[in-house]
């Protein structure tokens, strides 16, 4: 039987860069060191104002569909994972579908903030063992930096935009998608929230605006930590579980890019080299859905990811929601 198949990847990151001594030097109260220290982030992209995610996203899917050899019009479906489309209609899936010339392609956004990459893995999946779509792609896009308040040093040292793509297939050619497996927890989802655009906040208003309530909250985070590291081990050790595999055996874990120090209790707990983690964090900050995308296209085109080697994207976020994806590349 034909299997799962990632015929190539594509990333895109704006060129503008904003360190952590430009944060202290607009006012926040921190430093680089603090920073760097706590998070491993030295510095973020940010997107131009006039720039929308479905851009990002637009840039990201050329890149992957050039090195598929592959036009925009052989696409069948366009999934787009993000928390921050365009709009909240049309979909940025629907923007990013203009923007390709690929009016033949079904398209739609999913939610599942920093773990949405994988989910689009895993939808994109069953569209191709159904027979519905041949020829998938799968972007996670955000610009992360629009929805912070820049005082509040919890959330706004953490953030950057960015883009990340894969197209994906039905053969015996291409890499192959070995595994997706996928939580959710929404009795616990308020500790990350943007209550900001949905029902509960609508229409804007003054009195919304100041309340915070448009800007991302993050509730609790030495407990977010606690629990993001477990989740990030055992959908890890599920995967390995689930493919017949030793946790030893995976030559590279491409995580979401969220903290330095989960990188490091991670690799603890699971008993091997925090040199096996691929890490983009200290490059771009937490780009949510795009994270983990935009490091497994980095990693391939700089030669790190080897062919035959087994690749575990690991993802935690926001929901809450969490699993992982094994590839062998």
């Amino acid at each position: 039987m034909d299997k799962i198949r990632i015929l190539a990847t594509g990333s895109y990151v704006p060129p503008k860069a904003l360190t952590n001594s430009d944060l202290q030097k607009m006012g926040l109260d921190t430093t680089d060191e603090w920073i760097t220290t706590r998070t491993g982030v030295r510095e973020r992209r940010i997107a131009d104002q006039g720039v929308n995610t479905s851009d990002l996203a637009q840039k990201a899917s050329l890149r992957a569909l050039e090195t598929a050899r592959l036009k925009a019009a052989d696409l069948d479906l366009i999934i787009v994972a993000t928390i921050t489309p365009d709009t909240c209609c049309p979909s940025a899936a629907n923007w990013l579908q203009a923007k390709l010339e690929a009016p033949q392609a079904v398209t739609f956004d999913l939610t599942a903030a920093c773990s949405g990459f994988i989910f689009g893995l895993n939808v994109a999946t069953q569209y191709l063992l159904t027979g519905a779509a041949k020829k998938v792609l799968v972007v996670g896009a955000e610009i992360m930096t629009r929805t912070l308040n820049w005082k509040d040093r919890k959330t706004c040292i953490l953030w950057g935009d960015g883009a990340g793509a894969a197209i994906l297939s039905r053969g015996k050619a291409g890499h192959r998608l070995l595994s997706t497996h996928l939580h959710t927890d929404g009795e616990n989802g308020k500790d990350l929230l943007l209550p900001g655009g949905g029902s509960r906040t609508t229409p804007i208003s003054h009195e919304s605006v100041d309340k915070g309530l448009h800007t991302l909250n993050m509730i609790e985070a030495n407990a977010s930590f606690r629990v993001a590291v477990r989740h990030f081990v055992g959908s890890i050790k599920e995967g390995a579980q689930h493919n017949k595999v030793a946790v030893e055996d995976i030559d590279w874990f491409v995580p979401h890019q969220a903290n330095l120090r989960m990188f490091q209790a991670m690799a603890k707990s699971l008993g091997v080299p925090i040199e096996r983690f691929y890490v983009t964090l200290h490059k771009y900050g937490n780009i949510s859905s795009a994270s983990c995308a935009i490091a497994l296209d980095e990693a391939v085109r700089d030669g790190s990811i080897k062919e035959g080697n087994l690749v575990c994207l690991p993802v935690f976020g926001g929901g809450l929601t969490w699993g992982s994806a094994f590839v062998r590349w």
